[in-house]
Parts: structure tokens; C-alpha cells; sequence
């Protein structure tokens, strides 16, 4: 039976391992970590009985994924809830933007946009199954429905800024997709910063955003569990500080531990472009232990999984650019999420537990607890009031439990274009190594950040191509 190496155990790397292992091969799993998951981490941050998520908290991609659509995840211990409204986006008037798991309610939410907003995403949203393996694997590569990726592409290219100005013409639509857009990480002013909007507006009505009942901790544990009855194995606290040539080796790591890894074997032009590789911007991340639940001045904040603080859109649009610039904004940007209002096992009765973090300056030390807090009370009201406990995790932080998240880079590098097209380094098959049986399968591949794990079934794929 043909064997296989997976270092590294996030969603990209047990990907890997489970595509190996449905194809026959013996595949072990090594994980430095003492708990597996990656960034499907759930610890007690704040005080016992307060579950929280290590890094991912909230999947648009969890039932959107190609791979994670086949993985029986209730069978191995894993439930998605959906939350009443997928997103919310508070402003200063008091009311709030709510994206709700139907295209049609979110279009009437928008008044007067609601006519381009459906224009925009309908056509995405029907086309998703013929777009989703063009939009979650390489882009150096045909297309087998080059009509609706051709349609996407048309909007898709655009910077997140200017589609938002065109398309729309009132403030709350603008400021509804400059918050999505925002989750690529890149300045709303760069090119096809737009698409990362589409993708997830997309996700969010044809399957929603659900969080993982019990933190995400339960799905890396369903996954391994998965993997195990496949005939896999995950062998944590096990760090790998050498390259292991016995038998094919997939790397769920960054760019940089490859070189740490492989440096001397590998050819020059190869390493120069892991040199060159560039990480975007870092988080800064806080988790609170609360009292109640927040507060918000709008209701529909409250029925949100996913709340999104940083009013207009240029405002939102600062605080990116700012990331890039090396500069701090008082009004950060601040993706937020509540997931005790729709899971009680997150936190004691009657009490909650509240994740949320903001973009800074990759490997800033600048504490920003009290910025992202003060953006909380802009739409909350007497939030601090209620809270009992905090955890503070900086971009250097996050690397320390977790190296593929460089300088706090959660996306495993920028997401810009250059970087989507040669990720990590421009290739015919950007899994492949210039080493035999060699792979990169983390996120420093194509399709890049989030929880799909299609960057490791794709490497998986290649090496298999090769093994045969």
C-alpha cells in the first residue's frame, strides 16, 4: 500500500489526508500542536465553562465547499447552527444593514438598491455549483463553465470601492458590501478586491454562515474522527524540524517554514520566490466572557451570527488601507461574533461569549483592545458593562499557537491578484515543490484563505497524479 506524510493539521492539511486516504493510501498526520485543528482551535480563553474560538469562528464555507459537502460531519460529531441572519451591519442612526439567507428580504432591506443588489448576486447564486471549482482552486486553469466564471469575472476584477460606488447609490448597500469585501484583507481600492464581496454575499444566501455547535474545535475533532475510521492517523505534540524524504510529504505550512524546512535542496529561483512571498496585514483578536448579551441599539443585531462594526463605507475603507500603510485608525474595522445567542454550550447559563478582531500592520504590537471595544460601544451601548473576562491575542500571539499566521496574517498570505495567480510561486501546479514528492498544501496555495480545505484536497490530488 502506498504511504504519505500530512505535516500540520488544519483544515487544509486533514483535507489533504482524507483525500489520500479515500484514494488508499496510509497516511499519517503529524501536528506539533497538542490539540489538532490549526485554526479550528477552541480553547477556555476567559474563565472555565467559556468555550471560544482559538481563530475561525464563523464558516461561510462550511456547506459551500466541494470537499466539506461530503464529509458526513453528523455522523463524527459535528452540527452546523444557522443563525437567524447571517450578518449585520450596524450604522450611526441606529438601525442596521441585515443580509439575510434570502436574496429577496435583503434586496427589500435595501430600498431603493435592493433592484441592483439582486441584479449583482442572483445570477451568482444560481450559477454557484458550476462556479464553485473555478472560484476554490487555481486560476491557471480552464474552466469547465467559462460563461458564468466570465460573468463573475466582469465584477469580480474590480476594486470593492469602486463596484460598491457604481453599483449602489445609498450608504447602507455601500457600506453592507464594503464590510464583506473587507474580509479579504486588502485595501478596497485594489484590483478584484470585489470578489472576495461576491464570493461570501454568495456563500451567505445559497447556504449561509453557520458556526460549528461546540466551537470550532468539534469540527477539526469530527474531521480527524472522519479520517480515522478511513485508516488515517493524527499524532499531536509532534513537531517536524527536519524534511522527511521516506515517502511523499504533503505541508500544511507558510511559505517560510517550507524554507526552513528544504532551504539548502531547494533551486534558487524556487526559494527566491518563497522569499518574495508577502504576508497582508495581521489580526488583532479579542474574546470576552460576558454577562449578558450584547446590547446593540439595532435589533436585528441580535439575530446576526455575524456583526460587522465600521459604519460607512469610507470609513471601512480607511481602516483597511490603513493595515497596508502601517498605520493604526481609532475606528477600526471589527468583524464580530456572538456565538453563545444561538449555542448555549459556549458559556455558563445566562451568560455569553463574544469574539472579535480587527486588521493591523502585519506583526503590530500596538494594543488596540480599547479602539475595538469603543467601536463596540458605538452600537452597544454599555457592552463593557458586562464584561466579566478578556482574552488578548496580537498578531504575535496568534503566530506564537499557530506558525502558518505570520506576522497574525490569518489569510496565509496576501490575497491580492498577483498573489492568487502565483500562489506561491507562479507554477503549472502550484502544490508541487521543485522537490520529488514534496507538496505545499496550506493556505499559501491556491484558492488562498478560509476554512474549505480545498487547498489541501487539491495537493492531495496532484501528489496522487504523481504516485500513480
Amino acid at each position: 500500500m502506498a504511504r504519505a506524510l500530512v505535516v500540520g493539521s488544519g483544515p487544509n492539511g486533514l483535507a489533504a489526508a482524507i483525500t489520500l486516504a479515500r484514494a488508499g493510501v496510509e497516511v499519517e498526520v503529524r501536528e506539533g500542536a497538542p490539540a489538532p485543528g490549526g485554526g479550528l482551535r477552541s480553547e477556555e480563553l476567559t474563565l472555565p465553562g467559556y468555550v471560544h474560538d482559538v481563530c475561525s469562528a464563523i464558516h461561510p464555507f462550511a456547506t459551500a465547499s466541494p470537499f466539506f459537502r461530503t464529509v458526513p460531519f453528523g455522523e463524527h460529531g459535528a452540527e452546523w447552527i444557522h443563525p437567524p441572519l447571517p450578518l449585520a451591519h450596524p450604522l450611526d442612526d441606529g438601525t442596521a444593514v441585515a443580509l439575510d439567507r434570502s436574496l429577496a428580504v435583503t434586496a427589500d432591506g435595501l430600498g431603493a438598491d435592493g433592484r441592483a443588489y439582486r441584479r449583482l448576486l442572483q445570477p451568482l447564486v444560481e450559477d454557484w455549483e458550476q462556479l464553485d471549482s473555478a472560484l476554490l482552486g487555481p486560476i491557471l486553469r480552464l474552466p469547465r463553465h467559462p460563461i458564468p466564471l466570465a460573468r463573475f469575472g466582469l465584477q469580480a476584477l474590480r476594486p470593492a470601492r469602486g463596484l460598491a460606488r457604481s453599483a449602489f447609490a445609498g450608504e447602507r448597500a455601500r457600506a453592507l458590501f464594503a464590510g464583506i469585501a473587507a474580509h479579504a484583507i486588502l485595501p478596497l481600492e485594489h484590483v478584484a478586491s470585489a470578489s472576495f464581496a461576491l464570493v461570501l454575499a454568495t456563500t451567505a444566501h445559497a447556504f449561509g454562515w453557520p458556526l460549528p455547535r461546540g466551537g470550532s474545535q468539534s469540527v477539526a475533532n469530527a474531521l480527524v474522527s472522519y479520517l480515522g475510521s478511513l485508516g488515517g492517523q493524527v499524532s499531536v505534540g509532534s513537531w517536524v524540524d527536519t524534511l522527511p524524504r521516506e515517502r511523499p510529504v504533503l505541508l500544511d505550512v507558510s511559505p517560510g517554514s517550507l524554507l526552513r524546512l528544504a532551504g539548502s535542496e531547494l533551486p534558487p529561483r524556487y526559494r527566491r520566490a518563497l522569499t518574495r512571498f508577502r504576508h497582508g496585514p495581521g489580526a488583532f483578536k479579542l474574546d470576552w466572557a460576558l454577562s449578558g448579551p450584547i446590547p446593540w441599539t439595532a435589533s436585528d443585531c441580535a439575530k446576526a451570527g455575524t456583526v460587522h462594526l465600521g459604519g460607512t463605507l469610507d470609513e471601512i475603507a480607511d481602516s483597511e488601507r490603513a493595515a497596508w500603510q502601517g498605520r493604526h485608525v481609532e475606528r477600526p474595522f471589527v468583524l464580530l461574533a456572538q456565538p453563545s445567542l444561538f449555542d448555549p454550550t459556549r458559556a455558563p447559563a445566562g451568560k455569553h461569549t463574544a469574539w472579535a478582531y480587527c486588521h493591523v500592520p502585519n506583526g503590530s504590537g500596538v494594543d488596540m483592545t480599547d479602539r475595538i471595544e469603543r467601536q463596540i460601544e458605538r452600537f452597544a451601548p454599555g457592552f463593557r458593562d458586562l464584561v466579566v473576562a478578556r482574552s488578548v491575542l496580537g498578531p504575535d500571539e496568534l503566530e506564537a499557537r499557530n506558525p502558518n499566521l505570520v506576522g497574525g496574517d490569518i489569510g496565509g498570505g496576501a490575497q491580492n491578484l498577483l498573489q492568487l495567480v502565483a500562489r506561491p510561486a507562479l507554477r503549472p501546479v502550484p502544490y508541487a515543490t521543485p522537490l520529488k514528492g514534496v507538496y505545499l498544501c496550506s493556505s499559501s496555495t491556491p484558492p488562498g484563505g478560509g476554512v474549505h480545505g480545498m487547498c489541501g484536497v487539491l495537493a492531495a490530488k496532484a501528489a496522487l497524479r504523481r504516485m500513480r
